[in-house]
C-alpha cells in the first residue's frame, strides 16, 4: 500500500482498490468475495476464458472448479475462493481478460449477503470517465488531467491502451497533430482469401476458432522457419541391442523403480552424451554471441487434445535411466491432463520429438526456437540389411537431426546423429560414458 486517502466532505466514497491478481479480493459489498485472474506466470499478460462450470445462481463449495482459462502455453483452472453462490459471471466465455482481471462475484460467503449481483455499485464505482465516453474501460487519470487542460473532449483522442483506453501520450500526441490535416490511415493487409466454396459444401462445414494454444504453436513454427536457417541430416539406426537390453530388463526394471523401462531414456541419454561432443547443438544464438549450455534441459514433446507441448526435464544429462522414465511420464501424463505450468515447459536447450509413436517413417522436425537442435524419432520397421556380407532382417528406424545452420556446421550435425546412432547400437558405450 502506498497511501491512504480519507474521504472528503460530500466526497463519493472511493471504490475499493483491486485484489492482486493471484488472490481473491472482497468486493464492497459485505459478504461478497471477488474471483480474480490466478498467477498465470512468467511473460504471461493475458488469458481468454474458454469453459464456465458453473452459471450465476449457481451454489459452489470453496476450492471447486469455476472456470478454465487458455493461455498461449497452458490451460488454468479456477477455484472458487469461497463457498457461497456465483452472483455475476464477470468475464464470459470466450472473452480475453489480463492477469489483473475480475472474473466473477461470489454472494452469501459466510452467511453474509445475498446472492443479488452487484453489478450496478460496482459498476459506478468504476469510472466515471466511462459514463461520459461510451467506452466500458476508464482512461488513464493523467490522461483525464492532460485533455481538460488542452481543451479536448475523449471523442478527439484515439486511444492505444488495452481496449482503447486513453493514455497521457494519446493526448500529446492529439495536441501535437491538432492543426495538422489527419493522414489518410494505411490500409490493413488483406488477408488470403479463401477459395470458393460450393452452396451444398458450405452448409456441411464447421467453424471452430483456433485456441490460444494452437495460435501460438502456429506463430512460433513460422517464426522459426522465418528466422533459423533450418537444415535437417538422416541417418538409420540398428535398435536390435536397445530392443534385447530392454527385453531382458524391463520386469525387474518396473518392479524396482514403479515405472516402465521404454525407448525415451536410452535416446535421452545418447543425446545426453553426443551434445557434450558437439555443444553447438545444445547451445543458442543471442545477437551476435553465442551462448553453450553447460547442462542438457531436455524438451519431450508431447502431443495432446490441445495441442502440441514441449515439457522439459531438467538436468536430463545426470539424471539415471529410471529417473528419466518416471519423469517422462509424470510430464506426459500432467501434458495430457492440461495440468503442464509455465515453469515447466520453459528452459529447454534441446528436443526430441517421437513422431513415431503416430506411425511416422520420416520427418524433418522443426525447430522450438530459441534452440539450435532437435532429433526426431521414427517408427521401428524391420527391414532387410547387409550385416557382415549377409542380408538379416534387423528392426531398422529413421532419425532425423533438424539443426540451426547459423551456429552448427553440417560437420557437427552429422557428428552428433552418429554418436546418437553408436550409443543406441551399443547401448554399453552409455554405461561407460563413452
Amino acid at each position: 500500500m502506498l497511501a491512504t486517502i480519507a474521504a472528503g466532505e460530500g466526497a463519493a466514497p472511493a471504490p475499493a482498490a483491486a485484489a492482486p491478481a493471484a488472490e481473491a479480493a472482497p468486493a464492497a459489498s459485505g459478504g461478497s468475495v471477488d474471483v480474480m485472474v490466478p498467477t498465470l506466470g512468467e511473460s504471461v499478460t493475458e488469458a481468454t476464458v474458454s469453459t464456465w462450470f458453473k452459471q450465476v445462481g449457481d451454489t459452489v463449495a470453496q476450492d471447486e472448479m469455476l472456470c478454465e482459462l487458455e493461455t498461449d502455453k497452458v490451460s488454468v483452472e479456477v477455484p472458487a475462493p469461497a463457498a457461497g453462490v456465483l452472483a455475476e459471471i464477470v468475464a464470459p466465455e470466450g472473452a480475453t481478460v489480463d492477469a489483473t482481471a475480475k472474473l466473477a462475484v461470489i454472494s452469501g460467503a459466510e452467511g453474509g449477503a445475498s446472492a443479488a449481483p452487484a453489478a450496478p455499485a460496482a459498476a459506478a464505482a468504476a469510472a466515471p470517465a466511462a459514463a461520459a465516453t461510451g467506452k466500458d474501460v476508464a482512461n488513464a487519470p493523467s490522461a483525464e488531467k492532460a485533455m481538460a487542460d488542452a481543451g479536448l473532449a475523449a471523442d478527439q483522442v484515439t486511444g492505444t491502451g488495452r481496449d482503447g483506453r486513453i493514455m497521457k501520450e494519446d493526448v500529446a500526441r492529439a495536441v501535437a497533430t491538432a492543426a495538422a490535416p489527419a493522414p489518410a490511415a494505411a490500409p490493413a493487409p488483406a488477408a488470403t482469401p479463401r477459395a470458393p466454396v460450393a452452396a451444398e459444401d458450405a452448409a456441411r462445414e464447421e467453424r471452430v476458432r483456433m485456441t490460444r494454444l494452437r495460435q501460438t504453436i502456429a506463430k512460433r513454427l513460422k517464426d522459426a522457419q522465418n528466422t533459423a536457417a533450418i537444415l535437417t541430416t538422416f541417418n538409420e539406426v540398428d535398435m536390435t541391442e536397445v530392443m534385447a537390453l530392454r527385453n531382458q530388463y524391463k520386469e525387474q526394471f518396473e518392479k524396482k523403480h514403479g515405472v516402465r523401462l521404454g525407448f525415451m531414456s536410452f535416446f535421452t541419454k545418447a543425446c545426453c552424451h553426443a551434445l557434450k561432443e558437439v555443444p553447438e547443438v545444445n547451445a543458442e544464438i543471442d545477437g551476435t554471441d553465442i551462448v553453450y549450455k553447460n547442462f542438457v534441459h531436455m524438451g519431450v514433446a508431447a502431443g495432446t487434445p490441445q495441442g502440441l507441448v514441449v515439457p522439459v526435464i531438467r538436468d536430463a544429462d545426470s539424471m539415471s535411466f529410471a529417473a528419466i522414465e518416471k519423469a517422462i511420464a509424470e510430464k506426459g501424463k500432467r501434458a495430457r491432463d492440461g495440468k503442464l505450468s509455465m515453469a515447466e515447459m520453459q528452459g529447454g536447450t534441446f528436443t526430441i520429438s517421437n513422431g513415431g509413436v503416430y506411425g511416422s517413417l520420416m520427418s524433418a522436425p522443426i525447430l522450438n526456437p530459441p534452440q539450435s537442435g532437435i532429433l526426431g524419432m521414427h517408427k521401428i520397421q524391420e527391414r532387410p540389411m547387409v550385416i557382415n556380407g549377409e542380408i538379416k532382417i534387423r528392426p531398422m528406424m529413421y532419425l532425423a537431426l533438424s539443426y540451426d545452420h547459423r551456429i552448427v556446421d553440417g560437420k557437427g550435425a552429422v557428428t552428433f546423429l552418429v554418436r546418437v546412432k553408436e550409443a543406441l547400437e551399443d547401448p554399453r558405450r552409455l554405461l561407460m560414458d563413452l
